[in-house]
């Protein structure tokens, strides 16, 4: 279903296993930054009314998910740390040239939306089948079926918006640019690296 072309290397598990709460505490903001990326689509693409829509009710999801990892964390005695860059997210950013029609930009930044669930998709399902810790496990579970749902709802929207051939071409070089990207990150306590 995702089509991802280079799938998670087993041992970031591991190491997400043995840095929790570093690896909590990027979700966190992994969260905090959808939900403000929802909100930027809001403000960028106000026109698009079914978009808007959408996104107020991401913005008002990615918050709760925040919310939930917080009080995880909280729950189990750890603190949130320092917000750090994600390099995994930064690159992608960067992949489609700046310019171009205003549709054009709405439909790259929304197949790059849809490209960072979608890995958060894979990683979560990852996390819900390997994590020993069975209540971190299920939580991740809950997770994972929310992200499926937005990794669907991103690329819809840009196969609405645009058109399909195109769209679905520039889908596929996404796609193969984010293998190129994976392989050179190397395997970290974050959520994308």
């Amino acid at each position: 279903m995702l089509h991802l072309k280079l799938p998670t290397d087993p041992r970031w598990v591991n190491i997400v296993e043995k840095n929790i709460e570093e690896i909590l505490t990027d979700h966190a903001y992994c969260e905090q930054k959808a939900a403000s990326s929802a909100i930027s689509f809001i403000i960028g693409f106000p026109e698009y009314s079914e978009l808007v829509a959408a996104m107020s009710d991401l913005a008002i999801e990615e918050m709760s998910h925040f919310k939930m990892v917080h009080d995880l964390m909280v729950e189990r005695g750890l603190h949130l740390g320092r917000e750090r860059k994600d390099e995994y997210v930064h690159k992608l950013r960067f992949y489609f040239p700046k310019g171009g029609s205003r549709v054009e930009s709405l439909i790259n930044r929304l197949l790059v939306a849809a490209l960072i669930e979608g890995r958060s998709c894979e990683r979560f399902r990852l996390l819900s089948e390997q994590l020993e810790d069975k209540k971190l496990a299920k939580f991740y579970r809950k997770l994972m079926i929310s992200e499926a749902g937005h990794y669907t709802m991103f690329l819809n929207f840009a196969r609405q918006y645009g058109d399909r051939k195109k769209v679905d071409a520039k889908w596929q070089e996404l796609l193969d640019f984010e293998k190129q990207v994976m392989k050179d990150l190397s395997v970290k306590e974050t959520m994308h690296g």
